[in-house]
C-alpha cells in the first residue's frame, strides 16, 4: 500500500536553512525549496531577492503523517528559527525572509493557530511571535542550483557559518527524531 503523504509549506528565513533541517527529520519524505505568498507567476530567485514580488522563500515539506504529525513539524519550525523578527532571520533581511505558515486546509490552520498560541504561552522566545498564518495558494519550485544546497555545498561560507549551526541546534533539540 502506498504512503499517504501530507504537505507543509513553511517560511523561516533562507530556504536553504529550512531545507537542511527538515531533510534530517524522520517521517519527512521530501523537501523542496521554492517561493509562495507573492503576486507574480513563476518568480525567479533574483526577482524574489528584491522583495518586490511579495514571495517568501519557503520549503515544501512532504511528510508521512503516520510517522510525524503536522503539530510535530511545527514544533521543529518554532525552535529552529526566530519567529519574533519581522521580515528577517539574522543577516537575511526582507519580506522574502519572513516567518510564515502556509496552511493547506482548515485542520492545518487550526493546528497552526493552537501551536503558535502554545509557543507564545511557553515563552520560548522573549519577544512576541510575528509569524503569519496564511492560506496556501501556489508553490513555485526554486531553481535547480538552490535544491539540496547545504548537502552539496557544506564548506561554502554561508553553509558553515549560518546553516550548520542551525542544523546542529536541531540535532541537539530533536535527537530522537
Amino acid at each position: 500500500m502506498a504512503e499517504k503523504l501530507e504537505t507543509a509549506t513553511l517560511a523561516a528565513g533562507c530556504f536553504w536553512c529550512v531545507e537542511a533541517i527538515f531533510q534530517r527529520l524522520e517521517g519527512v519524505k521530501s523537501v523542496l525549496p521554492g517561493y509562495s505568498g507573492g503576486h507574480i507567476k513563476n518568480p525567479a530567485y533574483r526577482e524574489v531577492c528584491t522583495g518586490r514580488t511579495g514571495h517568501a522563500e519557503v520549503a515544501k515539506i512532504d511528510f508521512d503523517p503516520e510517522t510525524i504529525s503536522f503539530k510535530e513539524i511545527l514544533e521543529v519550525f518554532w525552535i529552529t528559527h526566530d519567529p519574533t523578527t519581522l521580515n528577517r532571520q539574522g543577516n537575511d533581511v526582507g519580506t522574502q525572509y519572513r516567518s510564515s505558515i502556509f496552511f493547506h486546509n482548515d485542520e492545518q490552520k487550526e493546528i497552526a493557530e493552537i501551536s503558535k498560541r502554545s509557543t507564545e504561552e511557553a515563552k520560548l522566545w522573549p519577544d512576541p511571535i510575528v509569524t503569519e498564518i496564511v492560506p496556501f495558494e501556489v508553490f513555485y519550485p526554486a531553481e535547480e542550483d538552490h535544491k539540496n544546497y547545504f548537502n552539496e555545498h557544506p564548506d561554502q561560507t554561508y553553509c558553515s557559518l549560518v546553516i550548520n549551526p542551525k542544523v546542529q541546534k536541531f540535532k541537539k533539540a530533536f535527537s530522537e527524531k
